[in-house]
């Protein structure tokens, strides 16, 4: 019984140890972007969102042991057309005073290349939780990184685009999200 005991506590130190290695990291914000995209009337657009939280441990060595969180404050979302600007905060669209904030967290990494990789996660946007996949590069030079990341989402999935907002007529339901983030190990 010992024996199978000291068995169990060493793969189980094992196990901790191995999910103790994946790094730490901390984003540049000023060198990085969350950002999105969507049509309306026909016209492409991007934005991005001003004010974000990450936490970040990663190792491709460790997949296992590594997971992401970024939660965006909605309110932040700029595209530079004052009228769409105005919108997005209001309840038609993010509706910021009952929900603030979207936050993406992973729940399983797996490496699809030899610095390729995809995040499986859930997203929570204006009180919906759904799956959504982050197909993401990594270019690791010592104790920085680069990201780059994109989510395809429909917006009205996640109640985004209310009344007469709700169908693509004027604002396509699909939306892309990209990241483009820069950080360094901590």
């Amino acid at each position: 019984m010992t024996r199978y005991f000291s068995s169990f506590l060493l793969g189980f130190s094992v196990l901790v140890a191995s999910a103790a290695q994946a790094a730490d990291w901390s984003v540049d914000q000023g060198q990085s972007r969350v950002g999105f995209s969507g049509v309306q009337t026909g016209t492409p657009f991007k934005g991005a969102f001003s004010r974000y939280k990450t936490a970040i441990a990663f190792d491709p060595a460790h997949l296992d042991a590594s997971h992401m969180e970024v939660t965006v404050d909605l309110g932040s979302a700029a595209t530079g057309d004052s009228q769409r600007d105005t919108a997005m905060p209001g309840k038609d669209w993010f509706d910021v005073a009952a929900f603030p904030q979207a936050t993406f967290r992973t729940t399983a990494i797996r490496r699809t290349g030899a610095d390729t990789y995809v995040a499986d996660g859930t997203l929570d946007l204006r009180g919906v939780s759904k799956p959504v996949v982050l197909v993401f590069s990594v270019d690791i030079q010592g104790v920085s990184a680069h990201a780059k990341g994109h989510v395809d989402l429909v917006r009205s999935a996640f109640g985004v685009g209310q009344g007469p907002w709700a169908s693509g007529q004027w604002v396509a339901l699909a939306v892309g999200v990209d990241l483009d983030i820069v950080a360094h190990q901590r």
